[in-house]
């Protein structure tokens, strides 16, 4: 294998073509996004753009890159970049995702020639056809360079991951095998168009660019640097770019508004903690304002989850800023990411992870909900950098400090601080590192036992019994004993459509984990080629270090002790449940990366700076993500996700709700749920009150229950078809009640 152009198309030569050509392109690709934003066709009802909206602009981009290049010495690599871009487009418009709670898909193939426009199916076929005419005139090249550096089990494994990680379960299994092989299919395709692009690099601009990468991103194996290295402007700007673009994707995408019906109750929990209390009187009619993990103990209300994450929450709510919280956690997540992988590894390794990690829509994404996940996150790392510190300094006050984030890691979801405390405590002790000194493995145990066990405290003030979790008292009387505790048996499970099987065995274990693996490969890095593959060649390329097997290791405990409990997640911003996964599935692929460039610098012929070539791949891939998946994502599934909008927040100011009672027409979820969100904490101050319009009779005993508020009558969307309506208001309950 060898870089050249010779064999590309002669009309790249012709020079006067290019010129006259350029400015038709300008136009077409001007033309495009003037369609893209103006045609109603892209629009919902309410003038919102649609997932549709996502392929005419990525059109308009690659005909404007084209224009911008096609004079240029680099139009070879942007006329394959452009087809990256627009292949990428094209082929998540097949697929089903949408804004209800289920997996993507790519449509049956019935479907896909009776549905799909019929353009999108013949760039399908282009494509392929001129992938297929450049990889044929370089195949034996590409053959002689895998059979050099990979044995056969090593391209059969990889291959393997490759195939399986593509598509996940479907109820029908001839349906799932032919969408296996129709996604496999597709990502070959777009693989073919990224190794041409990379062929089109002009050979005379690798050295130059490697000098550039090289300062942009360091040496490998420095270890000097490493040594004298801390936190630095390129990893400051990646935390503020994380953070704006996490708040940004909250503000259009997510409007600020909780989507998961677990988020709202996070939010009134927040608000609960915010105001120093843990429960509130029970409402005066239970069934008007029945809430999913709200629990009425006799007289008492509150919510069930446990509160390390509404305990950080919280402080957005007094600041007046909670929809903010995530994206700054997330942005100290990347200075922590940074700060333990320079431990780890070096500062190329580091700075290519951070770059991943700014692009990785699981990353972003989950920053910019209302979830614990990222606050989980947040405080595993700080545990690692408290180790790191302890081994370092000696100091037992890191070892405290560690303890404590473990134990904070217990407050927010209990399983993963279980994951956590065993996994550092055997990194603590000497297992994968340098044993800590005694004093700080005991302030390490002191610490998580101290903080993990105030939850007792917690629980015997909410539930009477202090082993008794409020999350489990709930799931025992709406789901039956048992229903939520770990492990297998037949009456795990809440009865969920997403719960494959009743109870939980193996076999629901695997399907889980079939799940979450075709989650983590499409929305890790949102890469064209499924993001997995560099993971991949880390795992079977025989180079893992000691620090490779430390993220093994972690990916291994979270896999194994997941694997017994009945529930995948869900899809909900990806593999949710894997996601204290993310760093270590990062650092396996930059390393993978780098296994993937030191085989390219053995290139015949070939320039030093051949390396590089894997690294331009990357950041072009990341890239096309950034313009495809990311808008694509954010439009197509999260805004007005599962039916849950804000529309009850606008319609208070329009309509100046005030002191009032909303009756909310609709189902429990999403259309309650979300007024749900902006109840009070207390029931009589003066604002506006959402109860449940259940039926007839509950509506009466609400109505009697407030009988001195004006009354509003508003339809939710799943009776509106659209969005929140008033329909009548305001009115006297008495009036009400005769009516």
């Amino acid at each position: 294998m060898r870089v050249t152009t010779s064999t590309n198309f002669k009309i790249f030569k012709n020079t006067g073509f290019f010129k006259a050509l350029r400015p038709l392109l300008w136009l077409s690709g001007i033309s495009f996004f003037v369609w893209a934003f103006f045609d109603p066709k892209f629009r919902d009802a309410e003038g919102f753009v649609h997932g549709g909206f996502c392929l005419p602009f990525s059109i308009g981009l690659a005909l404007t890159t084209l224009a911008w290049s096609i004079t240029r010495k680099w139009k070879k690599f942007a006329f394959w970049f452009t087809i990256a871009l627009v292949g990428q487009a094209v082929g998540l418009q097949l697929i089903d995702a949408g804004q209800y709670l289920r997996y993507q898909h790519y449509k049956p193939l019935y479907r896909l020639f009776t549905e799909a426009h019929p353009l999108l199916l013949i760039y399908l076929g282009l494509q392929t056809t001129i992938v297929l005419a450049g990889i044929k005139t370089r195949w034996s090249k590409i053959q002689d360079w895998l059979g050099c550096n990979f044995k056969r089990w090593q391209l059969f494994t990889i291959g393997l991951i490759f195939f399986i990680s593509s598509a996940t379960v479907s109820h029908k299994i001839s349906l799932y095998i032919v969408e296996l092989f129709f996604a496999v299919f597709i990502q070959t395709v777009n693989l073919g168009t990224i190794v041409l692009m990379i062929w089109a690099i002009p050979k005379g601009s690798l050295r130059t660019l490697g000098q550039k990468l090289g300062r942009l991103l360091g040496q490998s194996g420095s270890a000097k640097f490493r040594e004298s290295a801390g936190i630095d402007r390129f990893v400051v700007i990646a935390a503020v770019w994380v953070t704006f673009l996490s708040a940004v994707l909250n503000l259009v995408s997510y409007q600020r508004h909780p989507h998961v019906t677990d988020e709202v109750v996070y939010l009134i929990q927040a608000r609960y903690l915010a105001k120093g209390i843990l429960s509130t009187p029970a409402p005066p009619v239970p069934e008007a304002f029945e809430i999913y993990l709200m629990r009425i103990q006799e007289d008492r209300w509150y919510p069930s989850p446990p509160v390390g994450w509404p305990l950080m929450l919280a402080l957005g709510v007094l600041l007046g800023v909670p929809w903010l919280v995530n994206p700054v956690l997330a942005g100290l997540n990347v200075l922590l990411s940074y700060r333990i992988l320079l431990e780890l590894y070096d500062r190329r390794t580091a700075r290519v992870a951070v770059i991943l990690l700014c692009f990785s829509p699981w990353y972003i994404f989950m920053a910019m909900n209302f979830m614990t996940h990222t606050f989980t996150l947040t405080c595993t790392l700080a545990a690692v950098v408290a180790i790191i510190r302890a081994r370092k300094r000696g100091k037992a006050i890191w070892g405290w400090l560690a303890g404590s984030a473990v134990g904070m890691v217990s407050l927010i979801r209990p399983l993963n601080g279980l994951i956590v405390a065993g996994l550092l405590g055997l990194w603590a002790v000497g297992v994968g590192g340098e044993r800590l000194r005694l004093s700080a493995v005991a302030g390490l145990v002191l610490g998580t036992i101290l903080v993990g066990a105030t939850v007792f405290p917690y629980n015997k003030l909410l539930t009477g019994d202090p082993s008794v979790f409020p999350i489990m008292a709930y799931a025992d009387e709406l789901f039956g004993s048992g229903s939520n505790l770990f492990g297998f048996g037949p009456d795990r499970g809440m009865g969920w459509s997403l719960d494959p099987y009743p109870g939980h065995s193996p076999r629901d274990g695997l399907i889980n984990a079939n799940l979450n693996l075709f989650s983590v490969n499409i929305e890790l890095f949102g890469w064209s080629i499924g993001s997995l593959l560099p993971v991949a060649l880390m795992f079977f390329s025989g180079s893992l270090r000691r620090s490779d097997y430390l993220m093994v290791a972690v990916i291994a405990a979270i896999f194994g002790v997941y694997f017994f409990y009945y529930y995948s997640g869900g899809p909900d911003f990806g593999a949710r449940y894997w996601f204290l996964m993310i760093l270590p599935l990062v650092a396996l692929a930059v390393r993978g990366i780098q296994v993937l460039e030191q085989k390219f610098q053995s290139l015949p012929a070939g320039s030093s700076n051949n390396g590089s070539l894997v690294i331009v791949a990357v950041f072009a891939l990341s890239m096309l993500s950034f313009v495809n998946f990311f808008p694509w994502r954010a439009i197509d599934k999260y805004y007005h996700y599962r039916g849950m909008r804000p529309d009850i927040r606008i319609l208070a100011k329009e309509r100046d709700f005030g002191k009032s009672l909303v009756l909310i027409r609709g189902n429990a979820r999403p259309d309650y749920a979300s007024a749900a969100a902006y109840n009070p904490v207390d029931l009589n101050e003066d604002v506006p009150v959402y109860a449940w319009d259940k039926n007839p009779e509950i509506r009466k005993q609400v109505l009697n229950a407030f009988p001195a508020r004006p009354i509003w009558m508003v339809n939710g969307p799943t009776v509106n078809h659209e969005k929140f309506e008033v329909i009548k208001g305001p009115l006297s309950s008495r009036a009400l009640l005769t009516e």
